[in-house]
């Protein structure tokens, strides 16, 4: 872990990342690649020291309450914040200021700051989004090693969905050879069926593959699956979109699920959903002369 002073934190569209790098272990993480000229280790946490105030900077200045989001690029859940505390401290301004949140992660430490979902959920919007690949538990200790299991993320959603937090789930990476079955796909769906997740996210049923995170995949395949690398190599050269063979019955199959349990599957629909603001404020104040 090491401290820097950041210029800015929220972005155009008002996402932001506390943290830089990641202690999941998860093996596919595009968020290795070269292309985001991270200048430290991947595990060296970099803590943005200075992110708390710009946020309550720029939350102050906003003229339009709004949804804030983060997790894109590092999971904002891991290890360090049980001890640093930044997101919830992040969410306890987001809060402050009236705005809405959204969050990515995979890990069930969210259910620490389930208290502030709830308050924020309360008064604006609140949407929590869990990413979700494999569904048999020894898999998934190999693919992302260091975070919480789907099992564990499966029982937080069905948390969430009893404390009435909305979540979206991101179906993806989906591994060639891995984790791309008709079994492993059935599995999570039926996990989403029964958490009553209101979405799911899904770019297709592969994995993107560039300089820097194509590297440290290989090496991983080479210490969980020996042999696969060549696989890989023979049949998708350096290719960025990684498509799997069973991708068309797979999608098939998702969107077939998604409808028969009235799950949205339109990403365009979902990505409205999770940007757009609004605020329970008046149904709040009605129900104060009911």
């Amino acid at each position: 872990m090491h401290y820097v002073q950041v210029k800015g934190i929220l972005s155009a569209k008002n996402g932001m990342n506390l943290y830089r790098g990641c202690s999941h272990g998860c093996i596919y993480c595009d968020s290795r690649s070269s292309c985001y000229q991270m200048p430290h280790a991947f595990e060296d946490i970099e803590v943005k020291q200075n992110a708390l105030v710009l946020l309550e900077e720029a939350l102050r200045r906003k003229r339009k309450k709004c949804m804030i989001g983060t997790g894109s690029m590092t999971d904002p859940y891991i290890p360090l914040e049980t001890e640093l505390g930044s997101v919830r401290q992040a969410m306890e301004l987001v809060y402050k200021y009236g705005c809405g949140f959204t969050v990515l992660t995979k890990s069930d430490r969210i259910l620490r700051d389930l208290d502030l979902l709830q308050k924020i959920n309360a008064s604006a919007k609140c949407v929590v989004q869990m990413t979700l690949t494999t569904y048999n538990e020894e898999l998934c200790k190999k693919i992302e090693p260091y975070v919480s299991t789907t099992r564990e993320r499966f029982e937080a959603l069905k948390q969430l969905r009893d404390a009435g937090i909305p979540t979206v789930v991101w179906l993806a990476p989906i591994l060639p050879f891995i984790n791309d079955t008709e079994a492993n796909l059935r599995g999570i769906l039926d996990y989403c069926i029964e958490a009553g997740v209101y979405g799911i996210i899904c770019f297709g049923m592969g994995l993107t593959l560039r300089d820097g995170n194509r590297e440290y995949f290989y090496q991983q395949l080479d210490r969980h699956f020996p042999g696969l690398k060549k696989r890989y190599i023979d049949t998708y050269g350096n290719q960025y979109v990684i498509d799997s063979p069973n991708s068309k019955q797979l999608m098939q199959l998702l969107r077939q699920k998604c409808r028969q349990h009235g799950i949205i599957q339109d990403n365009q629909q979902l990505f409205a959903y999770l940007s757009t603001f609004t605020s329970n404020q008046a149904d709040l104040q009605q129900s104060l002369f009911e």
